[in-house]
């Protein structure tokens, strides 16, 4: 055992990291234990576009018929317990510590796979009113650790939110889509060609489908979607 790793077991020991779920010991501070770790929903088959959760692999009906204008989507858990609690925590708690364990979760995802990584991860922006509400922007905390985790870069300012929109929560599909109507620009400079939008949550879609198509005209070839959960309804 080298010295440095004898000094971090006696700190462990001595002020051991708190579980972000059950205040038991965990390996780092802010993080999960092995526990709550093991438990977290997972999933285990979801479609190949949207993330959808499914019973078997493949591609949802939805996508098939409708195909969208991102090619893969990624999806660390489902938005079941613990992981709403925990999302709602850093989204209306400002519980900030949140979203390094949930960006972590999200990086050990992506490594999963074995598909080229995104030249950029671009944050979904939020308008400046609910910005200036929230005091901050749950993707961007979300991006910027992830970025670190995986090595590469946030544009945090590549797109912008023109339109102020009402909240998506509860809203059926066709309206959600109706309200993203124009809501985002690109702004000028040059592009990516290959990036990923970051999100803490994707429910119908709507908005990472608006803003991708957005990306998408503006001239961005490879556009995939990120987000901590996948909730279950259809998009």
């Amino acid at each position: 055992m080298t010295g440095t790793t004898w000094l971090r077991s006696c700190g462990f020991a001595l002020f051991p990291g708190l579980c972000l779920l059950c205040a038991r010991p965990s390996r780092r501070a802010l993080d999960l234990c092995t526990a709550c770790d093991a438990a977290l929903p997972r999933p285990t088959c979801a479609c190949q576009r949207c993330a959808l959760p499914l019973p078997v692999p493949g591609t949802c009906g939805r996508c098939l018929r409708h195909p969208p204008p991102f090619v893969a989507s990624i999806a660390s858990c489902r938005h079941t317990h613990p992981v709403d609690h925990m999302i709602h925590r850093l989204k209306y708690g400002g519980d900030l510590a949140q979203a390094g364990v949930l960006a972590a979760l999200l990086a050990a995802r992506v490594r999963e796979g074995s598909a080229p990584l995104p030249e950029a991860l671009v944050p979904v922006p939020l308008h400046w009113r609910r910005l200036l509400a929230r005091g901050f922007n749950q993707a961007l905390e979300l991006a910027l650790p992830l970025g670190r985790a995986l090595g590469i870069p946030v544009r945090d300012r590549l797109v912008v939110r023109e339109r102020a929109t009402p909240p998506q929560v509860g809203l059926p599909r066709e309206l959600r889509r109706r309200n993203l109507s124009a809501a985002f620009g690109v702004r000028p400079g040059p592009l990516p060609n290959h990036l990923a939008l970051v999100d803490d949550v994707v429910t119908s879609a709507s908005t990472v489908t608006a803003l991708a198509d957005c990306l998408h005209r503006a001239g961005v070839e490879r556009i995939e979607v990120w987000a901590v959960a996948r909730a279950g309804l259809a998009n």
